[in-house]
């Protein structure tokens, strides 16, 4: 039996090192955001701790609304998420209360007119927080609670039940009967390259230089990191992106390793399946691209949320029969759209905690089980990022990918964020006494950075602790809820 007794939020202001354009925003800072949760397991008294970045113009695109209401709304999804893990009482198990949180939450979401992705990430900080809870009281990494299903997951019920999945397909079956015996050691670090990101040390104008011993271009990235794989923003301007490309393949192919690869991220800049088969179309005639075109592993959500799985552009796309590996990631905002996405033609999704933990498992599972029916076809599943860092969201992130056996992961936090120099320096120390393996100290700084080491970081530290975190971090210092304030946020659209 588990019941949640009491609920902390706080949250602080980070400042990017430099900006990050994606969609239809710049991003120069944002609030980061942790949710404690003191939950009661089988009479066992623990806490769990989820984190996030409140990331702008992402849950919700809608360039009209200014960034401070964009966070109340993250704030008001969380807060209720929050109070009803309390309000619905005890539960069988992890998923149970999960899934009564997120039944209110859709009756209170939809009323308020909270679009679902939306809705679906308060769910998913309580989540997150109930998971590591569970975790530690039974004394279970992430990876061994999922093998055992100590969460209680169910893929599929009776109708009564108001569980939150639903997936037909799997049946009776359990997580392990589809994911990997053991979590992945390590994963590739995917480096995204930004829309405004200067892709040679050259490039960078003397006024805009960043002093502080980490990369800041593209080439100095992927020397710094020795990096195998990149995800590259693309506009959607056929001219400006076929010019972007060709410079950005040139380097990748003169400093990258010979096995690198890259995803492309279209940022819902599509309307229609034309243009996009164009773009490619453009792309391939291009004798400076056609060689590199192979080395693609996915197009990502090239498509607005508001058409992407409509009848309509699932005609088009179908009748693409020599399309690319297309998934979703931002239409992905309600446990089933995998299947929905899949019947329109798409070849799978991404997953992000913040889309849901148990949401991505099944995932993992439908995905594992259509590549065993149909081995003669492509189906993805991806890791991606909201340029989230440590001390928590990466490393829950990071545990659940290594535990869905997905070995390619974006990561850009630790790019556009210098490293965990803003945390306090009790949780710097905390960091790096309990996790070498995954960040070292900063040359001169001594602040924690990401150690990606020949593309790739290590996941043993993360795979060992409860929930990606092997610490139990002091939020003394991060300012409550209550009190805090909206004051230097910056946003550039």
């Amino acid at each position: 039996m588990l019941a949640v007794k009491a609920i902390d939020i706080r949250l602080f202001n980070m400042q990017t090192r430099i900006p990050f354009r994606y969609g239809i925003s710049t991003l120069l800072a944002c609030p980061h955001l942790f949710l404690r949760l003191t939950v009661d397991v089988d009479g066992v008294t623990t806490t769990g701790t989820a984190a996030d970045h409140l990331p702008p113009k992402w849950f919700t695109k809608d360039p009209a609304t200014p960034f401070e209401q964009d966070v109340r709304g993250m704030l008001d999804v969380i807060r209720h998420a929050a109070d009803h893990s309390i309000l619905v009482g005890p539960a069988d198990s992890a998923y149970v209360l999960a899934s009564r949180v997120h039944q209110q939450q859709e009756m209170w979401g939809t009323e308020k007119q909270y679009p679902p992705l939306l809705r679906q990430f308060g769910v998913s900080l309580v989540e997150r927080a109930v998971i590591e809870a569970v975790c530690k009281a039974k004394r279970a990494p992430f990876h061994q609670a999922v093998r055992e299903n100590l969460l209680g997951l169910r893929f599929s019920g009776f109708p009564d039940e108001r569980l939150m999945l639903d997936y037909q397909p799997l049946g009776d079956t359990q997580p392990r009967n589809w994911l990997p015996a053991q979590p992945l050691s390590h994963v590739l670090a995917r480096h995204t390259v930004g829309m405004v990101d200067y892709l040679t040390d050259a490039d960078v104008p003397p006024a805009e230089r960043v002093d502080d011993g980490l990369p800041q271009s593209l080439e100095s990235a992927v020397r710094h990191y020795g990096l195998t794989r990149l995800k590259i923003k693309v506009a959607g301007d056929i001219a400006k992106d076929r010019d972007r490309l060709t410079r950005l393949f040139a380097i990748a192919r003169q400093h990258c390793p010979p096995d690198w690869a890259y995803t492309l991220d279209c940022n819902e800049n599509f309307k229609a399946v034309g243009p996009l088969r164009e773009l490619w179309s453009k792309l391939a005639e291009d004798p400076s691209v056609r060689p590199v075109l192979d080395r693609l592993i996915f197009i990502e959500q090239p498509f607005h949320r508001d058409v992407a799985l409509s009848a309509d552009l699932g005609r088009e796309l179908r009748a693409w029969a020599d399309r690319p590996p297309i998934i979703i990631d931002e239409s992905d905002g309600y446990p089933g759209a995998l299947t929905d996405a899949l019947a329109a033609g798409y070849a799978g999704t991404s997953h992000k905690n913040c889309k849901g933990v148990f949401k991505g498992i099944a995932n993992a599972c439908l995905i594992a089980k259509l590549r065993q029916d149909h081995p003669d076809k492509q189906f993805r599943l991806s890791g991606e990022d909201l340029a989230n860092v440590g001390p928590i969201a990466l490393q829950q992130d990071l545990a659940v990918c290594a535990t869905l056996g997905i070995d390619d992961v974006e990561r850009n936090g630790h790019h556009y964020f210098r490293g965990l120099s803003t945390h306090p320096a009790s949780v710097q120390a905390d960091v790096l006494r309990t996790q070498p393996d995954l960040y070292r100290p900063h040359p001169t700084g001594g602040y924690p950075t990401l150690d990606i080491q020949r593309g790739r970081l290590n996941g043993a530290s993360v795979n060992a602790a409860p929930f990606g975190v092997p610490f139990e971090i002091d939020l003394s210092p991060f300012t409550p809820l209550r009190d805090w304030k909206f004051e230097g946020i910056e946003l550039r659209d």
